[in-house]
């Protein structure tokens, strides 16, 4: 998560992007990005580092996230 974070801030469309690890639960760890459009996002999903990084967490997702994730795709 936080080896994507420099180039994915550096990116053109990239408002911001934020990794945090819950309080809760030290295993358990989010991201929240803000991207100027869509058209940026969908630039960003196609980068090599994005590609690698989704091929790497796939198996450490939840159920949850994967739903909410195919929703916004």
């Amino acid at each position: 998560m936080f080896d994507v974070q420099r180039p994915t801030r550096l990116e053109p469309g990239c408002l911001s992007y934020g990794g945090f690890r819950s309080v809760r639960d030290p295993a358990e760890f989010y991201i929240h990005t803000r991207w100027r459009d869509m058209a940026a996002f969908e630039r960003h999903a196609d980068l090599r580092h994005t590609v690698r990084f989704v091929e790497t967490v796939e198996p450490l997702l939840d159920i949850l996230s994967r739903y909410r994730r195919e929703q916004l795709w």
